[in-house]
């Protein structure tokens, strides 16, 4: 489906009955308004441009990325018309160019709709995870609140080893976790990070190596999760300053003169293992 409405010259008609893509962009909808922009699923363009959809490192010049910010933005004016009819959505593109990436929430909801199913075969205890983003939700086979480990935001090492940086037990809530430390490719010495800022069109600069956030549904978690990660760490504390209203739990790692530092949300420490 969404390779549809991107190969789409301009009207493209999806078949949505499962009403997924809606649900989607709704919440996409939602947390570019709260982000202001900083969450953006129209990045794709961006994403293609840098190399991380081949895993073909190609640095763009500052005209490339200028050029292809154009077309660029979630919002209402790159596309002229959204409208959802029943099973059907119509879109109508301000530009052809432009194109969706759910991948920083469609995972999240992935996890959500399996969760959603599972509940509606009665049972309360389990746990959904789809590439890192999870719902742990009653209590395990030990009859424990579920533990879930955070990784230590360090390059995977050759043996395919990785490490907890702390553990926290947890139930009946969401659980997402981005970060910088895997996703990335080097030039001349120079690292580019996959985390891309939509307003610039490069990748973001700055200390956050990972974000985990805490939430009632794994697509916001995962979106936010996200959207922290372009913000860095003190624009992600005024947010959620701001925003206490979205009852968020977060956890950031960050470097701070080569040491890895921590921030957590008051809420977030409960679920620390003593």
């Amino acid at each position: 489906m969404i390779s549809q409405l991107n190969n789409g010259e301009s009207t493209t008609t999806l078949i949505d009955p499962s009403g997924y893509f809606k649900r989607c962009y709704a919440k996409s909808q939602e947390v570019y308004s709260l982000t202001n922009g900083l969450f953006d699923p129209s990045v794709f363009p961006l994403v293609a441009g840098w190399g991380f959809m081949k895993d073909m490192g190609s640095p763009l010049s500052g005209q490339e990325v200028d050029s292809i910010l154009q077309f660029v933005s979630f919002k209402q004016g790159q596309i002229h018309n959204m409208n959802f009819i029943g099973d059907s959505c119509l879109l109508e593109k301000k530009d052809p160019r432009f194109k969706m990436d759910f991948n920083a929430i469609a995972q999240g909801l992935s996890v959500d709709v399996i969760a959603d199913f599972i509940r509606s075969k009665g049972h309360s205890n389990f746990y959904v995870e789809i590439g890192g983003e999870m719902i742990v939700s009653g209590k395990n086979r030990s009859g424990e609140a579920w533990k879930i480990g955070i990784d230590a935001p360090v390059e995977q090492s050759e043996e395919g080893v990785r490490k907890l940086e702390n553990v926290i037990q947890i139930t009946d809530k969401a659980i997402a976790t981005s970060g910088n430390y895997r996703k990335f490719y080097e030039v001349d010495g120079k690292k580019y990070a996959h985390t891309l800022h939509p307003k610039t069109g490069f990748p973001v600069e700055h200390s956050l190596l990972s974000a985990t956030v805490v939430a009632e549904d794994c697509a916001t978690a995962d979106a936010f999760a996200t959207a922290f990660m372009v913000m860095g760490v003190e624009e992600t504390k005024k947010f959620l300053l701001k925003h206490k209203y979205l009852q968020m739990d977060v956890y950031l790692l960050y470097d701070k003169d080569g040491e890895i530092k921590r921030y957590s949300t008051e809420g977030m420490k409960k679920y620390f293992r003593e």
